[in-house]
């Protein structure tokens, strides 16, 4: 006698129940830009914190024992009052490269181990930099909206844009991201200078301990570093003057490292010479004051996202959950920076 469809589904469902369960707390974004089912394994199983009509510390103690790590994005924090409902828990791994919405030294403490997304999406935020950056400089977002607005015509000539090659770009913030954007201008003949937590020993591009200083001897500053408590509004009205009035500023870190009202500020007094904006302070809030400013391109936080690095991510994420629960070294462990 044959297995009916019913029968079959139960088995499945048997089968789902007795792998190790990965929570998830808010579904990541590349969930609804890319088919879900690139992120599922018959090695382990979702539970979704999101489907559930019980609350999240309801739900997480019910099934406590059976989840075995966590899959996290930004906007989904891991705090210690998370993992302290989790006791099996041994591995935290997120969709995103920045790490600042899970707590490190809780995790480090558990001895839980951490996977990020590496160098998934080093290519793709580097284009974007790169093409924001050239954007502001010869005005194609703003001369495009002229040709369309039908003024050509009726108004003449655009005015004239300035030229990348020459430019003095400081990188803020030279890891995987940010040296790609530093490779990326050398080639355009940009004069690369950068700031980080420490000195880079594999690149000669000049060091500034002191991103003000670093601002002050350049035409454009690119912001590459995560957020934490050091660099939120470190690029503040300080630095921003020290940039000066020819300058042009970049952000596809995050949009807390800008104190965004000096910004404004300094763009609307002519401070500085303009920006090229992929985040936000208050993300999907964006300053109106921006909307009316041609020396600005603003861009809806996607640099990381394109399909070839959204499948690149997908593999890593299940490589890394079924490392994880075979005993295996993770394809992208975050190891402590020292």
């Amino acid at each position: 006698m044959g297995v009916s469809n019913t029968d079959s589904d139960k088995t499945q469902e048997e089968e789902q129940q007795d792998l190790p369960k990965v929570v998830l707390f808010r579904p990541p974004a590349a969930f609804s830009l890319i088919d879900e089912e690139s992120f599922t394994s018959n090695k382990f199983h979702f539970l979704k914190t999101y489907d559930s009509q019980l609350p999240v510390d309801q739900f997480l103690s019910t099934h406590s024992h059976s989840i075995k790590a966590i899959l996290s994005s930004a906007g989904a924090p891991v705090n210690a009052d998370i993992l302290q409902l989790l006791p099996e828990v041994g591995l935290v791994v997120t969709t995103s490269a920045g790490l600042n919405h899970i707590d490190i030294p809780e995790c480090r403490r558990r001895g839980i181990k951490i996977a990020n997304a590496g160098h998934v999406y080093s290519d793709d935020v580097a284009d974007l930099a790169v093409g924001l950056l050239i954007d502001v400089l010869r005005k194609v977002s703003a001369s495009d909206r002229y040709v369309r607005q039908g003024l050509w015509a009726d108004k003449g000539n655009y005015p004239l844009g300035s030229k990348l090659r020459g430019k003095r770009t400081g990188i803020v913030g030279l890891g995987n991201i940010g040296y790609e954007v530093a490779k990326r201008l050398e080639a355009f003949g940009c004069f690369v200078s950068y700031n980080s937590r420490k000195k880079k020993p594999y690149v000669s591009y000049p060091f500034y301990h002191n991103v003000c200083e670093l601002a002050a001897n350049c035409d454009v500053l690119i912001i590459c570093c995560g957020l934490s408590d050091e660099t939120r509004h470190m690029i503040n009205k300080q630095v921003l003057s020290a940039l000066g009035k020819e300058g042009v500023i970049v952000n596809i870190g995050r949009g807390n490292i800008i104190d965004e009202k000096e910004m404004v500020s300094c763009l609307m007094r002519g401070e500085i010479a303009g920006a090229g904006l992929d985040v936000f302070e208050n993300e999907p809030d964006v300053p109106k004051e921006f909307f009316a400013m041609d020396n600005v391109v603003l861009s809806p936080h996607r640099a990381v996202f394109t399909p070839e690095s959204l499948k690149d991510l997908s593999q890593l994420v299940v490589g890394n959950l079924e490392a994880f629960l075979s005993n295996k070294p993770l394809l992208s462990e975050y190891v402590d920076k020292k």
